[in-house]
């Protein structure tokens, strides 16, 4: 294996699931190996300044990592601007990167799975991405892994040539918003992404991820994932900051094996059966479903 991708953390008020976290990355064997670099946001409101004094003082006592190197800003600048500002100063340095957030739960071979995809992809322009979340569908391969053209941001890595290409403004915008074509092509990935980025460009939504969703659309780019999901979510609760919806639309069976050794596949194409799933899952219809399942939940 070449050298570790670094691991870049970032939290805001969750003590609890952010320990849950770090316990949970401990336990993968290359954690000793491998540099973490925590990003701590400041408080958005005085109702959160006494939870973030709780988090950071809790990330300046983490060991059990090569290195912990913690940012703890000085004013808040919100889920995106912290992603955008803390993964392109630490993949410009190191090339590559693994990032999370503090409610996800990591498999005890995730950062196997991380640093192998990121080595034998790296020089696959097509590969633009690896995701560490994965949907319980049934294996449908030999392989370990299948490709989706739509990201998802629960623990994933890239590399420095990829990152800095992406054009954060967004600058063609008001072409694409009138392009039907290149609309429906976009709804491919589901069934809530065009809205997620009219949203985003009016204002009306603070988001990385749907910016990096439609730069990998844009340039005809696939994202890689795990057979068995390498990730859990434990966000969704009345505390989540980011995170909503109902939790069992995302329950996952997460890798409990002992594999560190993971085949890959030089057949970068879709799959076409996961792509199917993932879809029945964010197409119109499921989206409605969980809607109304929001609203009675809400008010029962």
């Amino acid at each position: 294996m070449k050298t570790l991708a670094p691991i870049v953390l970032f939290v805001y008020k969750r003590l609890d699931t952010l320990i849950e976290t770090i316990n949970a990355l401990k336990r993968n064997k290359l954690a000793m190996e491998s540099e973490l670099f925590i990003f701590s946001d400041a408080a958005k409101t005085e109702n959160d300044k006494e939870a973030i004094i709780e988090v950071r003082n809790y990330i300046k006592s983490i060991s059990g990592f090569k290195t912990v190197t913690v940012y703890e800003a000085a004013v808040n600048k919100g889920l995106a601007n912290s992603i955008i500002g803390g993964v392109t100063s630490i993949v410009e340095k190191y090339g590559k990167i693994i990032v999370l957030e503090d409610d996800l739960i990591t498999s005890i071979n995730f950062l196997d799975f991380m640093n192998q995809a990121l080595d034998f992809y790296e020089s696959t322009e097509q590969v633009m991405s690896v995701c560490g979340f994965s949907f319980p569908y049934k294996k449908a391969s030999n392989e370990d892994v299948y490709f989706l053209n739509r990201f998802w941001p629960w623990g994933w890595a890239t590399w420095s040539h990829q990152w800095r290409s992406i054009d954060w403004e967004v600058s063609d915008f008001e072409s694409f918003k009138l392009d039907k074509i290149a609309q429906k092509q976009f709804s491919f990935l589901g069934s809530d992404v065009n809205e997620m980025l009219s949203k985003q460009m009016n204002g009306q939504l603070d988001s990385w991820a749907i910016r990096w969703t439609y730069h990998i659309f844009k340039n005809k780019g696939l994202v890689l994932f795990p057979e068995k999901s390498k990730i859990s979510n434990e966000g969704f609760d009345e505390f989540a900051t980011h995170t909503v919806g109902l939790k069992d639309r995302y329950i996952t069976t997460i890798d409990n094996t002992l594999q560190h050794d993971f085949k890959f596949t030089r057949e970068i194409k879709i799959n076409d059966y996961k792509q199917k799933e993932f879809l029945k899952k964010f197409g119109l219809q499921a989206r409605l479903l969980n809607k109304l399942k929001e609203l009675f939940f809400k008010n029962f």
